[in-house]
């Protein structure tokens, strides 16, 4: 365990309990998450059952305080039709005050009118009781279905109870993870460590995701922190370009959810000095891979999903076209279940390039699966098919590469497959 840096400037409220565990490691190998998963100082959690989920033995709401203010940025579903969260959550954002993000799954408080932006309020007030400060410090996350109201008489018991339970060690972490899973099968956490201006400094992060996944943001929530300081709209530009190098870079269905989000609270309990500019792009690197970690352990996590399929697209003449082609690809439904049923059907993905309505010379087009190539320069290549077919069969992860033209931008993009399970678990959601 890292020890308490020497200088803190408030070290009464900043400090490490000294007997808190070493970091916890995930159990689902396949998300090769990072093995930092400690709280930074000066942050607390807590995950708990409160009965907004009907199965006692998953937690439903989960609660993280500051022990000191914190800068605070956000970035937001781009669907019109948004969650009550989200529209509380963007007034306070970018903002330099903030305390506590209080979550819940199992009722996502979106399209709910006039009480649903109540509930999200007074979810806020409550959580601002258990450090005596105002609504307003106070970000507010919900994920489950939609158009059902908030019983805010379980969402009240429940942030009591967590308010009692906040700690500092990685099990308490990784409660809060789970507390806001819905159809995850795995609590996503991923984290640093880094030295900056000889002052040790952690970076975290938590998210939830499954499904309703699409890039330009997703059903999918995260929150990173970090006790390094960071000025709030510093923040905000560095959460904005962390997200589109990692979030907006995943898709499992194309389907764009009303409640997705992602957070990052900076309270300075490490070094109360903005980083100097050599530092500052050492954070950013960090806060960029852990988004890109925790954005991939989503696909990978997928619902129903038996493959994880990476996507690389070179030779495209600009990023946005690179993109483009990547998220055609990822969300065509023939590609997804020919990864499904281990057929190296190259014909699906050469097409969906051609569709993705970016200007290419379609001989200039080349494919790899699994490192084979397939087809090149406008044409297929003989290849050793039931070889391929088994290099994705015998493998969670599938690798597509594709050289687009000759210019010199690029993507990764990552997504699932689409099986028989996935339509059976969104089929019984609900009923």
């Amino acid at each position: 365990m890292l020890a308490k840096p020497a200088n803190l400037d408030n070290p009464d409220v900043c400090s490490r309990a000294a007997d808190a565990p070493l970091f916890f490691a995930s159990s689902y190998a396949s998300m090769h998450l990072s093995d930092t998963h400690e709280l930074p100082l000066g942050f607390r959690a807590a995950g708990v059952y409160s009965g907004v989920k009907r199965n006692a033995k998953k937690l439903d709401l989960s609660l993280i305080v500051s022990d000191v203010p914190c800068s605070a940025a956000g970035v937001y579903t781009t669907n019109r039709v948004f969650g009550a969260p989200i529209a509380w959550n963007r007034k306070l954002t970018p903002g330099s005050d903030l305390r506590a993000v209080a979550m819940n799954a199992g009722v996502a408080n979106a399209c709910t009118g006039e009480r649903g932006d109540d509930d999200a309020r007074q979810m806020a007030s409550l959580a601002a009781l258990t450090f005596n400060g105002q609504a307003e410090q106070v970000l507010v996350l919900s994920t489950g279905v939609i158009g059902a109201f908030l019983p805010m008489d379980k969402i009240a018991a429940g942030i009591d109870l967590a308010a009692k339970d906040l700690a500092t060690s990685p099990e308490a972490l990784l409660a809060a993870a789970r507390g806001i899973m819905t159809t995850d099968t795995v609590p996503k956490v991923s984290g640093r460590k880094l030295t900056l201006s000889g002052k040790a400094v952690h970076v975290t992060g938590l998210a939830k995701g499954a499904a309703m996944i699409a890039p330009r943001m997703a059903t999918m929530l995260a929150v990173i922190l970090t006790d390094a300081s960071l000025p709030a709209e510093v923040a905000q530009e560095i959460l904005a370009e962390a997200v589109d190098e990692s979030f907006h870079c995943i898709s499992v269905d194309g389907h764009m959810s009303t409640s997705d989000a992602v957070l990052l609270l900076a309270n300075g309990c490490a070094c109360a000095s903005p980083p100097r500019p050599d530092d500052l792009q050492e954070l950013r690197t960090a806060i960029t891979e852990i988004c890109q970690d925790l954005a991939r352990a989503i696909p990978a996590d997928g619902e129903g999903a038996t493959h994880l399929v990476t996507i690389d697209i070179e030779g495209a003449a600009d990023r946005a076209a690179a993109r483009a082609i990547a998220r055609t690809v990822a969300e065509s439904p023939l590609v997804k279940t020919a990864i499904a049923g281990a057929d190296p059907n190259w014909g699906r993905i050469v097409s969906a390039v051609g569709y993705a309505d970016v200007p290419l010379d379609p001989n200039q087009i080349s494919l790899w699966i699994n490192d084979a190539l397939i087809y090149e320069n406008g044409a297929p290549v003989t290849i050793d098919e039931p070889r391929v077919s088994a290099s994705i069969k015998e493998n969670r992860e599938t690798r597509v590469r594709l050289v687009v033209g000759r210019g010199e931008a690029g993507t990764r993009f990552w997504t699932t497959d689409l099986t028989t399970e996935y339509v059976r678990l969104n089929a019984d959601y609900r009923t």
